[in-house]
């Protein structure tokens, strides 16, 4: 499924593949990849609210700002909350940036290898193989209890929306 005019990036229309997410749909299940390869499964969480950042690429400011925010929020959000971090960085970079950027709140995890969490959830950019701007907060059942895809990609997603959401489900 393909789904034009949802997002831009630089002003320049972008092609979204995959599903449009709503409040209410129960997470699609993936597996990502973490910096040292293992797999990671949306049920590797299982039990926890989950905020879900997904970014197009770690090594630009908007999405550096991005993973920065979320880092330091983790630890004012406690044990039963988790933020995952989601790009198609290659794993080593996320471990060399979260090494030098001092990001270990957040767990960052890569869509490289087949791109099927960015086809999967509808964040994935035809165009440039990259994902998009967006924030899901999930439920300890993994229902989406609040969803953003940000319109021009090189936006700020709404971090206290998003922070908000997590906090009424604890």
């Amino acid at each position: 499924m393909e789904r034009k005019g949802v997002i831009t990036m630089g002003g320049n229309p972008m092609t979204l593949i995959g599903p449009e997410l709503k409040v209410g749909d129960k997470a699609p299940a993936f597996t990502l990849h973490d910096m040292g390869l293992a797999p990671v499964t949306l049920g590797d969480f299982s039990g926890k609210v989950k905020i879900i950042s997904v970014t197009p690429s770690i090594d630009t400011p908007v999405c550096d700002a991005q993973a920065h925010q979320f880092n330091e929020d983790a630890a004012a959000l406690g044990s039963g909350v988790v933020i995952l971090n989601v790009s198609m960085d290659l794993p080593f970079a996320l471990g060399r940036y979260c090494a030098a950027e001092g990001i270990d709140s957040v767990k960052t995890l890569s869509d490289y290898y087949d791109a099927s969490f960015g086809s999967g959830w509808g964040v994935l950019i035809k165009e440039l193989r990259l994902l998009c701007r967006a924030v899901f907060v999930l439920d300890d059942h993994d229902v989406i209890r609040y969803a953003q895809i940000v319109p021009e990609v090189t936006h700020a997603v709404d971090f206290d929306a998003a922070l908000k959401a997590a906090k009424k489900l604890l």
